[in-house]
């Protein structure tokens, strides 16, 4: 079990705010009262804060089998093209033109004007990337229309060549600011949280994004993440260990 304190005007409130910091619901944690609290001389002098202590209560989820999103599958072409220790196969000229020209058919039905892409293959991947979508229109709300564009790119790719080839669909370097705004926020969350002894919470993110704070903070021995909620789209939990 991981134990935390907490503080308020009362009990109640205490507990109302280690739910939130927590992310929990009260059934889920066990909670021991430090200090009652005391609202003072007609609230006004000699008051003390209410503290508690608490205590999460983990469970082991039961084996679910959850459908593949659209975010998944960027997850699952990140992995793939990116690991070091073992690099995928080189992939034929002909597929890299094959993506390129089914990207470019697509764009050219949106329409996107001045749009234009580059593509190469990256370990086993092929990543393209469009340059002149200055509008964002492309990208979407946090890169939900891109991840549905590369989703689309991908069933299309992989029907036309009848093998499984993994195609990364980029718009302006987006993925990569993404990661790069995402990293720094999850450092200065879990300084903050280090600082502070208490959990930071984020806002709600897709698997992709959560995926990047936990790697983010792995190495980290004084941290501790975990996602929470339900859905595709959770928090994040950070977590001092001290």
């Amino acid at each position: 079990m991981e134990t935390f304190n907490f503080e308020g005007k009362t009990t109640e409130e205490a507990i109302k705010n280690a739910c939130s910091q927590l992310n929990v619901n009260r059934e889920e944690m066990e909670i021991e009262i430090i200090e009652p609290g005391s609202p003072g001389i007609f609230g006004l002098v000699g008051g003390r804060k209410a503290k508690i202590k608490v205590s999460t209560i983990k469970e082991k989820p039961a084996p679910v089998k959850e459908e593949r999103s659209i975010s998944d599958e960027y997850i699952a072409l990140k992995e793939k093209g990116t690991s070091k220790e073992e690099p995928g196969p080189a992939i034929d000229e002909n597929a890299i033109i094959i993506a390129e020209d089914i990207l470019n058919k697509i764009l050219e039905l949106i329409p996107m004007e001045n749009a234009t892409v580059n593509a190469e293959q990256q370990n086993g991947v092929i990543t393209m990337n469009i340059v002149g979508d200055k509008s964002g229109l492309l990208i979407g709300k946090k890169g939900k229309t891109l991840d549905a564009l590369q989703f689309i790119v991908n069933r299309i790719v992989n029907k036309k060549l009848e093998k499984n080839i993994q195609v990364v669909v980029d718009s302006e370097n987006y993925r990569k600011r993404r990661e790069e705004v995402l990293v720094e926020m999850a450092l200065r969350m879990s300084e903050k949280a280090k600082r502070l002894k208490k959990p930071m919470v984020t806002n709600l993110l897709n698997p992709h994004d959560r995926r990047t704070i936990h790697l983010a903070l792995k190495d980290d021995d004084e941290i501790d993440t975990r996602s929470r909620g339900d859905g595709i789209f959770k928090k994040v939990l950070i977590i001092s260990r001290k």
